[in-house]
């Protein structure tokens, strides 16, 4: 069965507290080489049958309705995964 896979991420200009946590936890532990971290969301919705531009357009709209916050996050990826 066909999975579709949706990113959801705080938008760029909003303070992502749990990705300064954890970049601050990294520093302490003395992880070198990565300026930042943010965390966002991953949604995977199992399809019954074939996924077509029907199902991805319901996709996209089930992201943008009920997965993510638009005022704070954005969509970032939809995919199909086998």
């Amino acid at each position: 069965m066909p999975t579709i896979v949706v990113d959801v991420m705080p938008k760029a200009e909003l303070l992502d507290p749990q990705g300064k946590a954890v970049s601050g936890a990294l520093d302490r532990l003395g992880v070198d080489g990565f300026s930042s971290v943010r965390i966002g969301k991953r949604f995977e919705l199992t399809v019954d049958g074939d996924v077509d531009d029907a199902v991805l357009a319901e996709a996209r709209r089930i992201a943008d309705e009920i997965l993510s916050n638009s005022v704070i996050e954005d969509v970032v990826g939809i995919e199909v995964v086998e």
